[in-house]
């Protein structure tokens, strides 16, 4: 650990769990990250990465907060039932792309569409209920003084009955013993890993086609770390959900997505196969702690 009058400018590279044999500055981690990015990422290779059927495609993407400007011509292309990791260092934008998706960002220019349909102006209870777009958010969303079942039907407020929405809880706890056992506890006396698949488990009360997961592993303990992967590559391959994540270990996101998009400052600097982005040495030593 750095010390001394210089050490609140350093952070240590990488987002991985081992062992980081050098300190550098975030500026000079975004600087190097942009010098991978070489002539950029093309609107070909970005199809050839959804295999040419993109459910959910992003188009020259210019969005942020107000007056402040996060995402400068972004592109993205996902197929049905893949799962994409985003990665890059802090302030990246990497957030921003799932609040844009979901509507919580303003958009000047650009498009967001689903099977080309354009959703880009829906607001977010419409991108949930039309478009089928859930946002599982990084923070504990949990209700703390409601039980697990409560939270469980507060994710179906847009359905119609609250018939519904109970009719959705049951099936959620049929496929999640751990949390049917928990149904009458209020959501505070549960573990960080239960509480992260109830947050999960909200989210799919609507039945979404696609979630946007942000910081899946932030807080948690190893164990529950493979616990929600497991539960997440689950809904990817035995319900075919298309998944976008960020993902601060970017070892454990990487290994786990189909694909790997690196940000810096606002754009697309490399684009690839997960498998790809954690052999590549230069990711590995600016992100992975390699």
């Amino acid at each position: 650990m750095t010390t001394g009058p210089d050490s609140d400018k350093k952070r240590s590279v990488g987002y991985g769990l081992g062992k980081v044999d050098s300190v550098i500055s975030v500026d000079d981690v975004s600087r190097q990250a942009s010098e991978l990015a070489g002539e950029g990422v093309s609107v070909q290779q970005l199809t050839e990465l959804a295999k040419g059927q993109a459910l959910l495609s992003i188009q020259e993407l210019v969005a942020g907060y107000g007056k402040m400007e996060i995402l400068h011509s972004f592109s993205l292309q996902i197929a049905s039932g893949q799962s994409l990791c985003l990665i890059g260092p802090n302030g990246a934008g990497k957030s921003t792309i799932l609040h844009s998706i979901y509507g919580l960002t303003d958009i000047r220019s650009g498009s967001i569409s689903i099977d080309g349909q354009d959703i880009t102006r829906l607001g977010t209870n419409r991108k949930l209920a039309e478009a089928g777009i859930a946002y599982i958010l990084q923070d504990n969303s949990v209700f703390p003084d409601m039980s697990v079942e409560e939270n469980l039907w507060m994710g179906g407020y847009l359905m119609p009955r609250t018939d519904d929405a109970k009719a959705a809880a049951e099936r959620i706890f049929e496929k999640y013993p751990r949390l049917a056992a928990r149904r009458g506890q209020t959501a505070s006396v549960l573990s960080g890993g239960e509480r992260r698949l109830l947050e999960i488990s909200r989210a799919l009360v609507m039945e979404p086609r696609i979630l946007l997961v942000d910081e899946p592993s932030i807080g948690l303990e190893p164990r529950f770390i493979d616990m929600v992967f497991e539960i997440l590559d689950d809904l990817q391959h035995s319900e075919g959900k298309t998944i976008i994540m960020v993902e601060q270990n970017a070892k454990k996101g990487l290994e786990f997505s189909d694909i790997g998009y690196v940000l810096v400052s606002g754009e697309l600097a490399m684009a690839g196969p997960g498998s790809e982005l954690l052999e590549d040495p230069e990711v590995g030593r600016l992100f992975l702690g390699g």
